[in-house]
């Protein structure tokens, strides 16, 4: 009982809960019929979430104001670039990486410059640069869709044993990410900053190289996920990050992680990412319209931070 106590006090776990419970709902729907299609199919598609997640879960961690609305530019650029570069050569798959993750760094380097050289909030100076790297990605593609080698487009497709690969892909960025979060100083500053920016620079931390960290590392997250979704979906395509702008930031919120900055949840971005893909699939399978799929998906989200956060939403 204490344990349970314990759990339930937890933010992160009502995700979890909530992606249970529509996952049990589609499957008594479905009378057990698709268990194994709809697990997969949640994790393969919830590694995406997980992956721009957890790059948006850092930037907001630096405190209130901090976001980056040039995810789905950077993945659509990176993705593309890559893809060409590549040229559907298997052994240029890993230079390809490299290539996706170069892109990330740049733009999150540019993404930094416009905030701390021209002093302009990070929402401006993130939607600003998504324009401009949107733009460039337009420029590249020239409306082509262009394949992937076809060793990582297998690869992005295909489980190990019975777990999508994307899946572990996002499980070993996880795992990295906690380790940096929780166990490095790195973690502890960027909390510092979320928690007070004053008094961070007051106890000697360097607010400025560590948000710029925070930036950078965001946006080569985001250039990872847009390599391994163009792979996964047979060829890059301009509007492909699109969906992962509310997206990145619905399961940092749902997950447990502090909008107002200084505490992050890793964990919760899984349960978050898990629960957005299934209560879509249940509502498409209950037959819901495209209407009513947004309101109930709305309610339900609504309902599970209410619920995460122990309180009367009109309370103050």
């Amino acid at each position: 009982m204490n344990i349970l106590a314990s759990l339930s006090r937890k933010p992160w776990i009502w995700s979890f809960v909530a992606a249970f419970v529509v996952w049990i709902a589609t499957i008594l729907f479905t009378g057990g019929a698709s268990t194994i299609g709809l697990s997969q199919a949640a994790l393969t598609f919830a590694a995406f979430s997980i992956l721009v997640g957890i790059g948006q879960m850092f930037v907001i961690t630096l405190g209130p104001g901090n976001i980056d609305l040039c995810v789905p530019a950077t993945m659509t650029l990176a993705g593309t670039v890559a893809l060409k570069f590549m040229q559907v050569d298997n052994s240029l798959i890993l230079p390809g990486l490299v290539v996706a993750i170069a892109i990330g760094v740049a733009v999150g380097m540019g993404n930094y410059a416009l905030i701390k050289l021209l002093q302009i909030p990070p929402i401006i100076a993130t939607l600003s640069m998504s324009f401009i790297v949107q733009s460039t990605a337009i420029w590249t593609n020239r409306g082509l869709r262009i394949k992937p080698p076809e060793a990582l487009a297998k690869f992005t497709t295909e489980t190990t044993v019975g777990i999508p690969n994307v899946a572990l892909v996002a499980l070993i960025l996880s795992v990295l990410a906690f380790i940096l979060l929780q166990k490095t100083i790195y973690g502890r500053w960027i909390a510092a900053i979320g928690q007070s920016i004053r008094a961070a620079r007051m106890a000697g931390i360097p607010v400025d190289g560590t948000r710029f960290i925070t930036y950078v590392l965001c946006s080569a997250l985001a250039a990872i996920c847009g390599y391994l979704l163009a792979s996964f979906s047979g060829g890059a395509a301009l509007n492909m990050g699109s969906e992962y702008l509310l997206m990145s930031i619905a399961v940092v919120v749902i997950g447990g992680t502090a909008v107002a900055g200084g505490n992050s949840n890793v964990a919760g971005i899984w349960g978050a990412s898990l629960f957005m893909f299934l209560v879509v699939s249940m509502l498409n399978t209950y037959g819901a319209g495209a209407g009513i799929r947004l309101i109930m998906t709305g309610v339900i989200i609504i309902a599970v931070i209410v619920v995460a956060g122990g309180r009367n939403p009109n309370q103050r």
